[in-house]
């Protein structure tokens, strides 16, 4: 009897298991569909229809425009300034942690490190800003001990900014590349040394080429992570930060003008687009990686 699996029998049961298969992804579609497809297309809806006064809608693209033009443009090029900053420092400091935690030869240290890094990504909003207004803030208690603000220091800032996101963004980092630096092999390294090669070639050669899709996925997720925060810079900055997510709530509450509720859903679609663009770049980087790991 020939061992060979006939083709037709084959195709048949990937066909019998077709129908099953999707059914199993229908709740999931189902979410998917409910809590993001309904909002963004209303959403998108809201931003390139207009309402008339005499009543009826007509489709526009003046929200749009307005988006990209003056303040609003100027808050979406503070917001994707600051996201990249604080993605680049933190994809580096969170490297050099997490290969510290990694090679470590305690295993205390390293579950301490992974889940203080776990609870710190997720500590954010409100109280990550009153926690850092209360010790480098104008009147905090490092403030006054170290006389910062005679070095310039001020916590309400893009600089102040800046440091509060790396707060959350490096521990996240830590989170994403430990996994990555543990499935470094080991015997890559011996063949490396036993061909003569020193460290810093086995990180040029091996290590850093095989690392580069999750360093470049790590970097996307901080970005998009960073750019979507609002919380934490609306309790700390206000205003005086331009950044789209501040700009959006402005527009939403017409504390600055009224009627702009279309040009924040414009603005929201335009972090959609942003966010979409990065989402793109981040999964087939996180699957090429995991082809190299495994």
């Amino acid at each position: 009897m020939s061992s060979t699996t006939d083709p037709r029998v084959a195709g048949g049961t990937r066909r019998r298991r077709g129908p099953r298969t999707w059914l199993a992804t229908l709740p999931l579609l189902t979410f998917t569909g409910l809590c993001f497809g309904i909002p963004l297309g209303a959403m998108a809806y809201g931003a390139v229809t207009r309402t008339e006064p005499a009543g009826g809608t007509r489709v526009t693209g003046e929200h749009l425009a307005r988006s990209l033009q003056g303040p609003y443009l100027d808050s979406l090029i503070g917001s994707v300034q600051l996201s990249a900053l604080t993605a680049l420092v933190g994809g580096v400091l969170g490297v050099v942690i997490a290969q510290a935690v990694v090679t470590s030869r305690s295993a205390g240290l390293r579950g301490a490190a992974l889940t203080a890094s776990g609870v710190l990504a997720n500590f954010g909003g409100v109280p990550l800003a009153f926690a850092f207004i209360a010790t480098v803030g104008i009147s905090g208690v490092v403030t006054q001990l170290a006389d910062l603000t005679a070095l310039g220091w001020n916590l309400y800032s893009f600089t102040g900014l800046t440091v509060v996101y790396l707060y959350f963004l490096i521990p996240l980092m830590v989170l994403v590349i430990a996994p990555a630096l543990d499935g470094l092999r080991p015997q890559w390294r011996e063949a490396a040394q036993s061909s003569g090669a020193t460290g810093r070639q086995f990180w040029r050669h091996v290590g850093l080429p095989v690392l580069a899709p999750s360093l470049l996925g790590g970097f996307v997720l901080l970005f998009g992570t960073a750019f979507a925060a609002h919380a934490t810079a609306a309790a700390l900055v206000g205003g005086s930060v331009p950044l789209v997510t501040l700009k959006i709530a402005d527009a939403l509450s017409g504390n600055v003008l009224t009627g702009q509720e279309n040009v924040a859903l414009a603005l929201g679609l335009d972090m959609i687009l942003i966010a979409g663009l990065v989402m793109a770049v981040y999964l087939p980087l996180q699957r090429r990686s995991a082809r190299w790991l495994r």
